[in-house]
């Protein structure tokens, strides 16, 4: 089977699953429940072309298997922590405001302006899973360790920033406060960083498998958390709170270093 029908494949998986969601949407009246989902997307298209790849009986390489194992790893923790942080609190700003602009119309308009838009970004980017599980006779080499390596810090980094910030949002003496300890004094959007890095690792997957085309994936991702959807739109939000022009001075906004005042000289 052709890569090309491979891919239409996994185009037909996430659509299907997307509109599934925007009726679940429309029932629950949350739009931000995509949120949660949007790991999902990768989860199903990397599986259905893991699944038409091998379909034959083909034994699994072990790129494929490395490269899976880590699409899940990813997929499933960030699902789970979207998902329950989703479920303990109210719909997200961002479509609160859209759902008010739009009034009686938005449960039609989030079809296709969230929803399915979402899912043609989704599948358009999931073409470094595609080549990285295509089977060759190219056997693991040093570009797949390198992988590995990449996608351990983005994912110690996503995850890690997760999790402090959950403990410490949980602790009512820090109310109104900014996190600026852990992974959140080197940059002030670890699990950005962190998610963009997971991306760059898949990626080099690819690359080891001939897919050096597919670069404009994590470039897009990279520039989708600074740009569009991460850093900037939160920090228009962020910069309300008491300190966060302080903590924005001294803390770089994405790639991790050092505090200003904690340079060497």
């Amino acid at each position: 089977m052709s890569a090309g029908i491979i891919y239409g494949y996994g185009g037909i998986a996430i659509f299907a699953f997307v509109v599934g969601l925007w009726w679940v949407s429309v029932l629950l009246k949350r739009s931000d429940i995509i949120d949660a989902m949007w790991s999902v997307f990768f989860l199903l298209a990397g599986s259905v072309y893991a699944f038409f790849t091998h379909a034959h009986g083909e034994a699994w390489s072990a790129r494929s298997v490395v490269v899976m194992v880590l699409l899940w790893a990813w997929g499933v923790r960030l699902a789970v922590y979207l998902g329950w942080r989703t479920a303990h609190k109210s719909e997200d700003f961002r479509y609160r405001k859209w759902r008010e602009e739009n009034g009686s119309q938005w449960w039609w308009r989030s079809l296709y302006a969230v929803y399915l838009l979402q899912a043609g970004i989704a599948w358009g980017l999931s073409a470094p899973f595609l080549l990285a599980l295509q089977e060759t006779t190219t056997p693991l080499h040093a570009l797949d360790g390198l992988a590995v390596a990449v996608w351990l810090i983005g994912f110690v980094f996503e995850a890690g920033g997760d999790w402090q910030l959950t403990r410490f949002k949980a602790n009512p003496v820090n109310r109104g406060k900014v996190l600026q300890s852990g992974f959140w004094r080197y940059t002030r959007h670890p699990n950005y960083f962190g998610d963009a890095m997971q991306w760059w690792g898949f990626y080099l997957f690819a690359l080891a498998n001939g897919g050096w085309w597919t670069i404009y994936a994590p470039a897009l991702m990279t520039f989708f958390l600074v740009r569009v959807s991460g850093v900037t739109l939160l920090e228009e939000h962020l910069q309300r709170k008491p300190g966060y022009a302080d903590y924005i001075a001294r803390t770089s906004a994405f790639i991790p270093r050092l505090p200003k005042r904690e340079q060497p000289r």
